[in-house]
């Protein structure tokens, strides 16, 4: 029997697309925010050492990581529109979300397996769950024109979202109660290995299990593709083709040109901050016992995302009242102030703390940031290839802002310096921001 496709529009298709938030957010949540940073520290404190060889070369905990994620948003910028481009001409984007979705889960599930002694091993799956979350989410998004009309999309959108957000601290605190309470779950110490490690590697695996889980019914639901119209050639190419078609435009779109460029220098520093603060947090905050650095941490990534969300909502109020630019403006500034908070914090209180001003300008400054570009965008366009545009751009930020966060980590020995330095790029964002709405070329 042939199963009929919910028609575009249709509740059944939307709520399809907008559960691959509620599948594949956990990742963001537990691997890259919360649990791996913690795990990722706990093994080189066990083994009493900072320093790993590593290809004939040593090199601490804090650096590599931080080069490891720098070296997969390479590889994600290249491969992000080299899928695009082929997707749009075969029609078989369903394909591409289901290999990389498949990719990013099995390779958490591989960070059960991920030790000192295995840490090529453990590299790769870390580098590999990376891309296949960035990239599968990509491809989720490009199906939003497809699956929705646009009156639909803002509303959709947001659920998404809602979805995920849900969904990823749903399964955080059930994984934080695994990780303080192991016995409870039946997790004991055995073959040289503490408990609250071993409930951390499980926690991968359950990452790795309820992403593939429920994108089933995502899969399911999702159309295959549709073929771009018009004669297909320079299949592999295409996706640079459309980036190249939209970097000649900005030519004469003087405002949006100059938005992105202050775009560019600040979202450096915010996703730079967003992959690496629990690492920062776990390595230069005096938290006492393991226990209490453990906990510290994941309520300090709960107090992110809850206050992410009112802080998204006060900035939209703000933009209203006094402009999308100004408002950018002054969180920019709040920013510079912040990194320099950071440099000084020592203990847990100061790191909460942190954590509750770092929620409020990390919604805002992300959901403000893409409505202003939208804003921008000329009114006759192909709108998807400028915002393939606008997330390679972020992409190549993340890259640029991770490499110098570990090389001023690593020339420096401190991670503090590096908070200094990333509070740099806000300021050089803020000053670009005041050209912004300027006349004069």
């Amino acid at each position: 029997m042939t199963r009929v496709l919910a028609l575009k529009g249709s509740k059944k298709l939307l709520n399809a697309w907008a559960f691959y938030d509620w599948a594949n957010s956990v990742y963001s949540l537990v691997i890259s925010s919360a649990i791996f940073p913690i795990f990722y520290g706990t093994l080189f404190r066990v083994a009493g050492i900072e320093k790993v060889t590593l290809f004939g070369g040593e090199i601490a905990r804090a650096p590599l990581i931080s080069y490891v994620t720098s070296l997969a948003f390479v590889f994600i910028a290249l491969v992000t529109p080299l899928v695009s481009g082929i997707a749009d001409y075969m029609g078989n984007k369903k394909v591409f979300l289901k290999f990389f979705c498949y990719l990013g889960a099995l390779s958490c599930i591989g960070l059960y397996w991920f030790s000192l002694e295995n840490i090529y091993f453990g590299l790769l799956c870390y580098f590999f769950g990376l891309v296949g979350f960035w990239v599968s989410f990509a491809i989720n998004n490009s199906y939003l024109p497809d699956i929705a009309y646009p009156e639909q999309q803002d509303g959709i959108s947001a659920k998404g979202f809602s979805l995920g957000y849900i969904g990823s601290v749903i399964l955080l605190v059930f994984n934080l109660a695994m990780v303080m309470q192991p016995a409870v779950f039946g997790i004991t110490d055995s073959g040289g290995e503490v408990a609250e490690i071993k409930a951390m590697k499980y926690s991968f695996i359950s990452v790795g299990v309820w992403w593939i889980m429920f994108s089933q019914y995502t899969f399911a639901h999702l159309p295959k593709g549709y073929k771009r119209e018009g004669e297909r050639t320079n299949i592999v190419l295409n996706g640079f083709r459309e980036l190249q078609n939209v970097w000649k435009q900005l030519g004469s779109e003087i405002r949006l040109k100059r938005f992105l460029g202050a775009f560019f220098v600040y979202s450096m520093a915010v996703q730079t901050i967003m992959l690496i603060a629990t690492y920062f947090g776990e390595e230069e905050i005096g938290w006492g016992s393991d226990s209490e650095r453990t906990t510290g941490l994941i309520i300090s990534i709960l107090v992110i995302q809850l206050v992410a969300i009112l802080g998204a909502t006060i900035t939209a109020r703000a933009s209203k009242l006094f402009g999308n630019i100004p408002t950018l403006m002054v969180i920019n500034a709040i920013w510079v102030l912040l990194c320099i908070y950071a440099y000084f914090l020592q203990t847990p209180t100061d790191f909460y703390t942190a954590a509750g001003l770092v929620g409020i300008v990390m919604g805002g400054i992300q959901a403000l940031s893409r409505s202003t570009y939208s804003k921008f965008l000329p009114e006759t366009t192909d709108t998807a290839s400028f915002f393939s545009f606008y997330d390679v751009a972020e992409k190549i930020g993340i890259i640029i802002g991770t490499f110098m966060y570990g090389a001023v980590a690593q020339l420096t020995g401190s991670m503090r310096n590096s908070t200094i330095f990333l509070g740099l790029f806000f300021l050089v964002g803020l000053y670009l921001l005041t050209r912004v709405n300027k006349k004069s070329n």
